[in-house]
C-alpha cells in the first residue's frame, strides 16, 4: 500500500506502525477522527507482545513505508503516552490536551464548552467492522445490468456446382427441291434450245442442298450470387439474482410521532 489519503486511512487499519528509526510500535487499530474538521487526527495503536496496550500517535507526519506505516516519534515515546479508555469511542478535550503536550505539540484548540461535539476518535457512528461513519448506515442492493455481446454462432459459405439438364428448341432449316417447270420456246432461248442434237437421249444433274442443325455449345455468364448479412433485432428476456441490504432496528426504540 502507498495512498495515505484521508479518504484511505481506514484501509491500513491492521498494518504495522513503526517508528521514525524503522522500529516496528505496534499495529494500526482505530482511526480518530477530529469531529470538529471531520479529518484522521489520531492513530490507535495497539503495542506490547499480545496487542493489550493502546497508545494514541497524531496522524500529522504518518505516512507509507512498504506496506508499514511510519510515524515521526521514537517507539519508547508512543509507548509512553498517556492512558487513554479508547472504549469510550472519542477523545475528551483534556486527554487530547495531555496527548498534544506529550508529543511536544503546541497547536491543541478545544472545542467550544456550548458544542455538542467534542474531539471524537470514532464520530457519531461506528461500523461493528471497523469503520469510523455519521449517525447513518448505507444501504446498499444490487442492480441487474444487461447488455449484448457479439458472439459466433456459424458460417455460411457460397458452393457452386454443376447440374445436367436436357434442353430442346426448335431451329428452321432449309432444303433444296426439284419441281419441274416447262418454258416456252422463245427468241431469247431459242439458242440454247437446239444446240443439242435434234433426238437424243441425256441425263441432267442438277445439285440439291439442304440445311441441318449444328449443336455447339459456349459458357455464358449469367448472373452474380453474393452473401449479403442483415440484422433482425428479436426480444430476448434475460433473468439473474440480485441481492439487496434490509436494515432493521434492534434495542430499544421510541415511537416518535
Amino acid at each position: 500500500m502507498s495512498d495515505t489519503s484521508q479518504g484511505t486511512w481506514n484501509d491500513w487499519i491492521g498494518a504495522d506502525v513503526i517508528d521514525n528509526d524503522g522500529d516496528k510500535i505496534g499495529t494500526l487499530d482505530t482511526i480518530y477522527m477530529d469531529r470538529a474538521s471531520g479529518e484522521p487526527e489520531w492513530l490507535l495503536v495497539k503495542t506490547g507482545m499480545l496487542g493489550t496496550k493502546s497508545s494514541f500517535v497524531p496522524l500529522a507526519g504518518a505516512g507509507a513505508d512498504g506496506d508499514a506505516l511510519r510515524v515521526p516519534y521514537p517507539k519508547a515515546l508512543v509507548k509512553d503516552a498517556p492512558n487513554v479508555d479508547e472504549d469510550q469511542g472519542e477523545l475528551p478535550a483534556e486527554e487530547e490536551s495531555r496527548l498534544y503536550q506529550h508529543y511536544g505539540r503546541d497547536d491543541y484548540q478545544p472545542m467550544d464548552d456550548d458544542d455538542d461535539a467534542e474531539t471524537s476518535g470514532r464520530g457519531a457512528g461506528h461500523d461493528t467492522s471497523g469503520p469510523d461513519t455519521d449517525e447513518a448506515m448505507t444501504r446498499s442492493e444490487e442492480e441487474l445490468k444487461v447488455g449484448t455481446q457479439s458472439v459466433e454462432t456459424g458460417k455460411v459459405r457460397l458452393r457452386k456446382y454443376v447440374v445436367t439438364e436436357n434442353v430442346t428448341t426448335t431451329v428452321p432449316v432449309r432444303k433444296e427441291k426439284v419441281r419441274m417447270v416447262t418454258e416456252p420456246i422463245t427468241d431469247a432461248n431459242r439458242g440454247d434450245a437446239t444446240s443439242g442434237g435434234d433426238i437424243t437421249e441425256e441425263e441432267h444433274e442438277v445439285t440439291l442442298h439442304e440445311e441441318q442443325p449444328v449443336v455447339t455449345k459456349e459458357t455464358v455468364a449469367k448472373e452474380r450470387v453474393r452473401a449479403e448479412k442483415e440484422v433482425v433485432t428479436d426480444q430476448e428476456t434475460v433473468s439473474g439474482e440480485v441481492r439487496k441490504e434490509q436494515i432493521e432496528v434492534e434495542g430499544d426504540t421510541e415511537d416518535r410521532r
